[in-house]
């Protein structure tokens, strides 16, 4: 695997504050190519925030999460980035990541894990996605991949591992580094609390005993199981 350089972002996004959280993005892909990285990695949710609760199921939130991710895509252009924001798809409502290629949208990832503990209630607003499960997503006619997915981009794999995903024994991270997936991304929209770092830390450690060499913000994190890259925090 060649060098590459991975940013990854860390937002401060406001739940529905959606030109905040737009501007917010869209300064840290200006970071990331300032840096000269080629692949950002842009927290979960982000595009929304991830604290919106019951907002989650109004039809508005998906739509201008929607309307957003079309608007930023031509910032990507030259860079891989992916997004993380709600999307609708066979009456359900998933947690996803959008993987952008050259301002184009390659396809969703979508969170099979959910967190249900303390604070966090996704299952009430979201549907976890089937293991190994692949589908179209159809918006105004244009058909996208949605699932359990990979992507290759020049030559170099990336695969998703979303919040939860990693924290769970049968997490996604061991079947995509069985499949010799070279970067796997994980966006996460990780809450503040006492003592996290050093929790983060022994997480990150496990992470390379079990992938790879593992690089983490508190928000997204990325790691490669199969070879180097370089990483610049913004």
């Amino acid at each position: 695997m060649k060098a590459i350089r991975v940013a990854a972002a860390v937002l401060n996004q406001t739940p529905l504050d959606w030109r905040g959280n737009l501007a917010h993005i869209l300064g840290a892909i200006q970071a990331a190519r300032d840096s000269q990285a080629s692949l950002v990695c842009l927290p979960e949710l982000c595009l929304t925030g991830y604290g919106c609760e019951d907002a989650f199921d109004s039809a508005n939130t998906v739509q201008r999460a929607w309307s957003l991710l079309l608007e930023l895509a031509p910032a990507t252009r030259g860079l891989v980035a992916c997004v993380g924001l709600p999307v609708l798809h066979q009456n359900g409502v998933f947690n996803c990541s959008c993987l952008l290629v050259d301002g184009q949208l390659a396809g969703f990832v979508a969170k099979r894990f959910l967190a249900g503990d303390g604070i966090h209630y996704e299952p009430r607003w979201f549907k976890p996605w089937p293991p190994g499960v692949r589908s179209q997503l159809v918006v105004e006619d244009q058909a996208y991949p949605i699932g359990d997915l990979y992507f290759e981009c020049g030559g170099i794999r990336i695969g998703f591992e979303i919040c939860e995903d990693a924290w769970v024994a049968n997490r996604p991270g061991a079947a995509l580094a069985l499949k010799g997936i070279d970067v796997i991304l994980n966006p996460s929209a990780s809450h503040f609390a006492f003592g996290k770092l050093e929790i983060r830390k022994r997480f990150v450690l496990r992470a390379r005993a079990l992938l790879g060499p593992a690089m983490f913000t508190p928000t997204c994190w990325a790691m490669s199981p199969a070879g180097p890259f370089m990483m610049a925090g913004l």
